[in-house]
């Protein structure tokens, strides 16, 4: 199958710091290739990508030291590329929220659109109920709530590779905070689970432009004023295994509808248990009392914290061995791009066109097709 892999430009595929779905587009699209797909990565120009790549973009834009860029810019003239290319695929998997959906209205039936974000927002309803044609797949049950008569075609959980991580058979003790220093991403809960524990807290978190007055007034202060926590910044992957494995919990007291939460499945990578705020997806996630404990307040995060040490730190790593490999999550999107040539009028169909050449060498009528001579020379 001739798929294109289509991410946002924001940070590198896969990103060298923080950053989400970048990340995924990556696991998936090297996933992809070790299937046996031919894949193509439209992406900025440093990805590390098995794929074939198409820079569209000297480097990321969240890392690019230009003062100023235009993010729009930079999005609608990879789509032109995109669209120049399109007959090239069976496939087209957009990862751009809807952006693409205006220039794509006569390809939408080869395409698949994966919703990143979170989907209760004033405006998104006009957009689906405008493009109705393009489907899509939720990265959660959860994040579908906002929108349910979205043209949903699929719920695809993220995965990563399995050997990217680093198993830590035993924590050094301290919990851990990984993420953004954000209001809805909760780190006073977590710097107060902490302290109501007399246990170190390590915060590894990405700052961003938009959130620094909270971090400035409320987040920092609480740091400096605790000697049980230490900030660390931002990381990337090479620091996670380290990170996340020998901490005895992930503190995941987000308090916002998470449509999927990419570090709780990178701590399991590890090992390592999450206590996590029962939120958007995180039920979906967190296997409660296996891979971690859900709670609903602030003393039942204290409780679990408290226990999580009790858990089986292999049982917890051969859950996402099971249920969130980089494999398996290519494996389902491959069932929902097969559902989507399936659907597609004959004469487009390359599944079909396969079959009718196959079958025309042989001189045998197929099923459906046109009524037509169907003997080729040989």
């Amino acid at each position: 199958m001739k798929i294109a892999q289509i991410t946002p430009l924001y940070e590198a595929v896969p990103p060298r710091l923080y950053g989400g779905t970048e990340r995924v587009v990556a696991h998936l699209t090297d996933a992809l290739v070790d299937l046996g797909h031919d894949v193509t990565l439209f992406a900025s120009a440093e990805a590390e990508t098995r794929a074939r790549l198409i820079p569209v973009r000297d480097q990321a834009i969240r890392l690019d030291p230009a003062p100023l860029k235009s993010e729009l810019a930079a999005h609608m003239a990879m789509l032109s590329d995109v669209l120049k290319r399109a007959d090239d695929f069976d496939v087209l998997h957009f990862h751009t929220d809807m952006i693409h959906f205006p220039f794509f209205e006569r390809l939408a039936d080869k395409t698949i659109t994966t919703l990143h974000g979170r989907l209760d927002m004033k405006d998104l309803p006009g957009v689906y109920e405008r493009w109705p044609q393009f489907g899509l797949v939720s990265i959660s049950d959860d994040q579908r709530r906002p929108l349910p008569f979205a043209g949903w075609k699929a719920t695809v959980h993220h995965g990563m590779p399995a050997d990217l991580y680093d198993f830590g058979p035993r924590s050094d003790g301290y919990l851990a905070f990984l993420g953004r220093i954000s209001p809805e991403k909760r780190p006073d809960r977590a710097i107060e689970i902490a302290t109501k524990l007399n246990k170190p807290l390590k915060m590894a978190a990405k700052v961003d432009a938009a959130d620094k007055v909270y971090w400035e007034t409320v987040i920092r202060p609480m740091v400096e004023a605790n000697p049980l926590v230490e900030f660390i910044g931002e990381i990337g992957d090479h620091q996670k295994s380290v990170f996340l494995g020998r901490a005895e919990a992930l503190l995941f007291p987000i308090d916002w509808p998470e449509p999927f939460g990419l570090v709780m499945i990178e701590a399991m990578a590890c090992g390592t248990p999450v206590v996590a705020f029962r939120c958007g997806s995180t039920s979906e996630v967190i296997e409660d009392g296996e891979t971690g404990f859900l709670v609903d307040t602030l003393e039942q995060a204290i409780a679990a914290a408290g226990r999580a040490h009790l858990l089986d730190r292999d049982a917890i790593r051969a859950r996402f061995d099971l249920r969130f490999s980089s494999t398996a999550m290519a494996r389902r999107y491959l069932d929902v791009y097969g559902d989507l040539l399936a659907r597609r009028p004959f004469a487009e169909n390359p599944v079909h066109r396969a079959v009718t050449r196959i079958l025309e060498r042989a001189s045998l009528k197929v099923p459906g097709a046109p009524d037509r001579t169907m003997v080729l020379p040989p």
